[in-house]
């Protein structure tokens, strides 16, 4: 399938590891000039060997408001103004809801929420003047199965899933879209984290942890950022211009819900 994308102007947070970093290849692979964000200079470099093509590595704190105006000036400045933005946010702390401490979730709020407020705020005029325009917020499976020992990261994430909903009627009419990807059990620097926390509660070792949450998917397996990112490029495609306002399960269908 031709995705129409060639050429296009991507900005990616969190673009150096992970879910990001997947999504920034494929989307550079497409023929998109993308720009990727870190608070890692080691990172970046990593990163943008790794993805070749048209990579643009900026350090930037997405939880600093005065960052993120710095990211997308030079981006606009450098690279031009950007037509796709993937939001990608960092995981708040875990634990169980008895044991987090009001810091822990105001900082849960700027590190997962006011970002991505934050920089559609700034990056959506830009696309309104375009009239067009792809947003893709990933997210989490915790959005819609909370699971008790990530209270902060499932309230916040439930609620972009109504962001997600927001902004797409609100721009629906400019000619852009917005979705939520919400991946489940994958292989990351994220998964392994939770399985060491998980690991010490339960005196047992991290592999073990791991080993459990794949077989509890009906797939036998965890999932990967590149099947991840998949999704997440469709939904910034041309042919997806009538697909908006989705939180979309990339999840091997590990949630038991139904809405």
């Amino acid at each position: 399938m031709e995705l129409g994308i060639g050429g296009k102007v991507a900005m990616i947070m969190a673009g150096s590891k992970g879910i990001g970093l997947a999504t920034a290849k494929r989307l550079a692979e497409e023929g998109c000039r993308v720009s990727i964000c870190s608070r890692s200079e080691e990172h970046l470099e990593a990163a943008v060997a790794e993805i070749g093509g048209d990579a643009y590595p900026y350090v930037c704190d997405v939880t600093n408001p005065a960052d993120l105006e710095w990211w997308i000036s030079t981006t606009v400045r450098e690279v031009g103004a950007p037509e796709i933005l993937i939001t990608n946010t960092g995981g708040p702390p875990a634990g169980r809801f008895t044991e987090m401490t009001d810091d822990q979730w105001r900082a849960g709020v700027d590190s997962t929420l006011l970002n991505i407020v934050r920089m559609v705020r700034l990056v959506s005029p830009m696309m309104i003047e375009a009239k067009w325009g792809r947003i893709v917020h990933i997210t989490s499976i915790v959005a819609k199965d909370p699971v008790p020992i990530l209270p902060i990261s499932a309230t916040l994430r439930a609620g972009i899933m109504a962001l997600t909903k927001l902004q797409a009627h609100e721009f629906g009419p400019h000619g852009i879209t917005v979705n939520g990807v919400l991946p489940g059990h994958t292989m990351t620097e994220r998964q392994t984290h939770l399985a060491e926390v998980r690991a010490e509660r339960e005196s047992r070792t991290p592999e073990e942890v791991l080993e459990e949450v794949a077989k509890d998917s009906p797939m036998g397996r965890l999932g990967t950022p590149d099947e991840i990112a998949a999704a997440i490029t469709f939904l910034a495609s041309a042919p997806a211009s009538y697909v908006s306002g989705v939180s979309l399960l990339v999840d091997g269908a590990a949630s038991r819900g139904l809405g």
